[in-house]
């Protein structure tokens, strides 16, 4: 019941923006915003059309996880209740986990890059009949 209770608390109060803690957040979730723009021009410099299509949604998902990381820590540094309640941070960490789950096994299976061929040149081939044309 306790644990329950300190989840679900709709405004915990006790942060300060001069907080080492708060101040790590903070910065953490200026990166996730501003690594949207790194990851797109990293997009843009791939080659393989696979990747560049398994990784379109990943700016997006930055710039949105950065974002409400950042609402939810202003709203607990200004006391406005039930946007500072601990249990959203569990939903966010749960989201988190989930999508960074979900786009690993998508690139484990849908990840390939197109082999060059090698053509094997047989003076045999010229005399030797070729498929029939329908």
């Amino acid at each position: 019941m306790a644990l329950l209770r300190y989840l679900f608390w709709p405004n915990p109060g006790n942060a300060s923006y001069s907080s080492p803690k708060v101040t790590l957040l903070l910065l953490f979730c200026v990166l996730l915003i501003a690594g949207t723009f790194a990851i797109a021009a990293w997009r843009r410099k791939q080659s393989n059309p696979m990747t560049k299509k398994l990784s379109k949604s990943w700016p997006a998902a930055s710039f949105w996880f950065g974002i409400a990381a950042l609402l939810m820590i202003i709203s607990r540094v200004e006391e406005i209740q039930f946007l500072a309640m601990r249990f959203l941070w569990v939903i966010w960490i749960a989201g988190v986990a989930f999508y960074i789950y979900v786009q690993i096994r998508q690139f484990r299976t849908r990840h390939y890059a197109v082999l060059p061929r090698e053509r094997v040149l047989d003076p045999r081939d010229r005399y030797l009949p070729g498929k029939k044309k329908r």
